[in-house]
């Protein structure tokens, strides 16, 4: 549990707080997943956390994220395209575009509960909440985008089951690099997430990376992408 730096107000508080998180890898490179490693694979990119104001013991916000990096992407499209019987060519298709993606960028899907629907829209410049991409090495990123996904569908639903009625669902896209090239989260971080805060709280969700795993790299989407594994 982290505690915020209102003294004793308010409190970023996991859900499960004697659990241990897993740690990521932010190497890239092929991947060997079936259909059946999507939920595990998703649980391993996914933080929860709520802010909770103890005088009233009111969450004030909970929040859901979904790191949508080179691993998960690759789980999600081997799981997609078996949902959806995809060929060999649609699939190899649909991977090398997505992969693509994270040459440029960091984006995470997220899912989020306030006591004010309207101040909640993170999208708009009158929500009480900002978001950053932050590491333990001392980068604070802005985000390039974020997207409001008003009627989430049948893909959030299925492929990001926390989606609900009651949440508001945003893509949020932070650049991968700074303007002088350096990247928004260090090769040598140990962690990296997201940071909300406002007048009602602020707390952060992160992603503890495994540092033996492989380094923060990327990798040309065209040749890693040549041949998932899977059905």
């Amino acid at each position: 549990m982290r505690i915020s730096c209102l003294p004793l107000v308010l409190a970023f508080a996991s859900p499960c707080v004697a659990c241990a998180e897993p740690t990521v890898s932010l190497a890239t490179g092929p991947r060997e997943y079936v259909p059946g490693d999507y939920a595990q694979v998703l649980k391993r990119w996914t933080r929860e956390q709520s802010v909770i104001q103890l005088s009233e013991l009111e969450d004030k916000l909970t929040v859901t994220a979904t790191f949508e990096s080179w691993d998960f992407r690759w789980a999600y499209v081997v799981r997609y395209a078996d949902d959806y019987r995809l060929t060999v060519e649609q699939r190899h298709e649909v991977l090398e575009r997505t992969l693509r993606e994270t040459a440029d960028n960091h984006e995470f899907y997220v899912a989020l509960y306030g006591t004010n629907w309207r101040w909640s829209d993170l999208s708009r410049p009158t929500s009480a909440w900002t978001v950053r991409l932050i590491d333990d090495q001392g980068n604070e990123t802005v985000p390039s985008k974020i997207e409001s996904i008003v009627k989430p569908g049948p893909l959030e639903q299925r492929y990001f089951p926390y989606t609900n009625p009651w949440r508001r669902a945003f893509r949020i896209r932070f650049p991968r690099f700074e303007g002088d090239g350096r990247p928004t989260i260090a090769n040598t971080a140990r962690w990296f997430g997201l940071r909300f805060a406002g007048a009602e709280g602020n707390g952060e969700l992160r992603w503890k990376v495994d540092a033996q795993a492989g380094a923060n790299e990327s990798a040309p989407a065209s040749s890693a992408a040549a041949g998932p594994s899977g059905p």
